[in-house]
């Protein structure tokens, strides 16, 4: 695991390899990272969900088990916070997805960690690596958002 020198309010980073079992320090990254620039609880949350959810969704469907890198920064935003995720997997535009029928009397295992990363943050863009990948980045507010007041 390698972590970028952190000063304040500069933008932080770590690098992991994709497997499940290294998320745990994503998100324990994420949320020290996010809580150093000043996130409120609820902020901390939501990006440490959308974090994971988006790096379970490269390790499992992007990588599929196989070898591959996964950068994560957090960094200060105008507005709030900005995380961005990078990985050589496959291109895979998760805006492109459609939401999941919730009104379903059976929604299947999986297939809502793209609703939840939705709901979670207050912006989300892909674009393609250059040299093949993809670069996700979420946005969120440091405070409490309309719908959770």
């Amino acid at each position: 695991m390698t972590h970028a020198p952190a000063a304040v309010n500069a933008p932080r980073s770590i690098e992991i390899e994709a497997r499940l079992e290294r998320l745990a320090e994503v998100r324990a990254f994420v949320r020290e990272a996010a809580g150093a620039i000043g996130a409120s609880d609820d902020c901390v949350v939501d990006l440490v969900q959308a974090v994971d959810e988006a790096a379970t969704n490269i390790v499992t469907h992007g990588y599929r088990g196989r070898p591959g890198p996964i950068a994560v920064a957090v960094a200060p935003d105008e507005t709030g916070i900005r995380v961005t995720i990078h990985d050589r997997a496959p291109r895979f535009d998760p805006g492109s997805a459609p939401e999941p029928d919730l009104s379903a009397t059976h929604i299947r295992p999986g297939g809502m960690g793209i609703h939840l990363i939705r709901a979670a943050t207050d912006a989300m863009e892909h674009d393609e690596r250059p040299g093949g990948g993809n670069v996700l980045t979420l946005v969120r507010r440091l405070g409490r958002r309309d719908k959770e007041e």
